[in-house]
């Protein structure tokens, strides 16, 4: 997140010219957080974003604090401890303020350094070198506050309630023939090793592969820590330039695959009425031994409201394939759901970095540049990284980009 921190100092609000730029003592600054001392402080002279702590956010952020400490002494309640489901969600409550509790004590210490460094600057008189002492000491510990500042705004920005569950990931060929499968099969091996590179937890829910190789489609279960916060800037439609294995005469093709990304979720989130269920069974086919082809292991469902169909062959058994079915159900019937609250949220925000949608056209591989364009940062990547799983740098880009415009919406609420 550092990196983050750093890019946001520099590049967040920067278009904007009502934000005051302080003059660099070292290198760029952004904003100052007090008065130099011995002077009187300006009107206009701290920018509304990284200014010092305004006192309704110290308020704010003290009442977090009460509150994290309240939470902490009911850990040592005895009915909170005797019950698992309470001791469970207190400790989550508790776990979620943690990180801007402790960033404010550390920004309240910094404050109580200042001030005994001013007064030590006042009470120097002409011990010149008593005062330089105390100017580096003030000009360290307001590094160190605009830091804070930042890390603490985003901490208190409003979070994907999603942001921390597991997700399906689901790649399925667009137009362009066989070579649309060829590329839903490259997305999926610069996939599988960026999640291997993060650690997180894989396996095929369904697929579908192509005559020529690739996959028509295919349907994976994420496992890991924060894999939805990542994984949700790749939906959408990604699109190729490059001229295909099949091709006799050498001319580019454009070609397209579509990424859905569905977060986990459970009958709690999703209520589905078995009455708007239609189910078939089939036998499954292919490798499996004689159970799958002559069994009927095989689900075809239907959801008739939505005209959603699932036909799923993946497991050797009828009750597997039903089970896994539903689960992929329910993750469509929450993502379609979790995109209209997120257009909505959009549209309040005013935002520009995506619709987040399956039918935007987010990304092109072109494999004669070999660039990768994304066209929602206006930036291009080496290609053969991104196919060597380096996903990182352009998710952290958008991530930035979604911080700095909750920042800037953040700051201009407070000065409304």
């Amino acid at each position: 997140m550092k990196r983050i921190y750093a890019a946001l100092l520099i590049t967040a609000l920067c278009a904007d010219a009502s934000f005051a730029f302080a003059p660099a003592r070292h290198g760029l600054e952004i904003g100052i957080s007090r008065p130099a001392v011995g002077t009187s402080p300006r009107p206009h002279q701290a920018s509304c974003l990284f200014m010092a702590l305004d006192d309704a956010m110290k308020t704010r952020l003290d009442g977090i604090r009460r509150s994290y400490q309240a939470l902490t002494e009911r850990l040592g309640d005895p009915d909170v401890i005797s019950n698992s489901n309470l001791l469970r969600q207190v400790m989550k409550d508790r776990s979620q303020s943690e990180e801007v509790v402790m960033a404010f004590d550390e920004y309240c210490r910094l404050d109580a350094e200042f001030e005994g460094a001013q007064e030590l600057f006042q009470e120097a008189g002409d011990d010149v070198e008593m005062k330089e002492m105390a100017r580096s000491e003030m000009k360290t510990i307001e590094a160190e506050q605009e830091e804070l500042e930042i890390k603490i705004k985003l901490l208190l920005l409003p979070k994907d309630p999603n942001d921390e569950r597991n997700c399906m990931l689901e790649i399925r060929a667009g137009t362009g023939g066989s070579e649309a499968n060829i590329f839903a099969g490259d997305l999926y091996d610069v996939y599988r090793k960026f999640m291997s590179s993060e650690g997180w937890k894989v396996s095929t829910m369904d697929s579908s592969t192509g005559d020529d190789g690739g996959y028509k489609h295919i349907c994976l279960e994420v496992k890991g820590d924060s894999v939805y916060s990542k994984l949700k800037w790749e939906a959408g439609v990604h699109r190729v330039q490059r001229v295909p294995a099949t091709e006799t005469q050498g001319r580019v093709h454009t070609s397209t695959a579509t990424v859905a990304i569905m977060p986990e979720c459970d009958e709690v989130d999703v209520k589905i009425d078995p009455k708007d269920i239609e189910m078939s069974t089939m036998r499954s086919g292919g490798a499996g031994g004689q159970n799958v082809n002559k069994v009927e292991t095989a689900v075809d469902l239907i959801h008739k409201p939505t005209g959603i169909r699932i036909k799923c062959t993946q497991e050797r058994s009828q009750l597997k394939n039903k089970d896994l079915a539903m689960k992929m159900l329910m993750g469509k019937l929450y993502d379609i759901e979790n995109e209209k609250r997120e257009a909505e949220e959009r549209a309040r925000r005013g935002d520009q970095i995506g619709t987040g949608g399956r039918s935007e056209k987010i990304r092109t591989y072109n494999w004669k540049d070999s660039r990768v364009s994304d066209h929602r940062l206006g930036q291009n990547y080496p290609l053969q990284g991104f196919l060597g799983g380096e996903v990182g740098p352009i998710i952290d880009g958008l991530i930035a980009k979604d911080q700095e415009t909750k920042l800037r919406q953040l700051s201009e609420e407070s000065m409304n």
